[in-house]
């Protein structure tokens, strides 16, 4: 049975969320929670939230165990863009674009 949790709109870029969500393929669940505990990269938190509630979402909802779930699929999905201007000399402003992400997690159990 597959089960899934979602984060929408986090303030990280796609390009760094994927660094840390590409590790995490095949891995069980609660050894992936333990890995992501202790890393120390900017996306390892909220990817942590996301499979906790996930792992949460399986027991509670579905009555299935902890111990044999696996980490199916991460997916990475770039969000909307924030768009900003800093000032430039002679007049000019560069844009900067503050890029988001959504993160989609599906668990499966053994």
């Amino acid at each position: 049975m597959l089960v899934t949790a979602e984060a929408n709109n986090l303030r990280i870029s796609p390009r760094k969320v994927r660094l840390v969500a590409e590790s995490l393929k095949g891995k069980k669940a609660l050894e992936a929670i333990n890995y992501l505990r202790f890393l120390e990269k900017s996306s390892a938190s909220p990817l942590l939230k996301v499979l906790k509630s996930a792992v949460s979402n399986a027991s509670k909802n579905n009555k299935l165990d902890e111990e044999k779930m696996f980490i199916k699929t991460i997916e990475t999905m770039e969000g909307p863009k924030l768009k900003r201007f800093r000032p430039r000399s002679r007049g000019m402003a560069h844009k900067i674009i503050k890029r988001t992400s959504h993160v989609r997690v599906t668990l499966e159990a053994k």
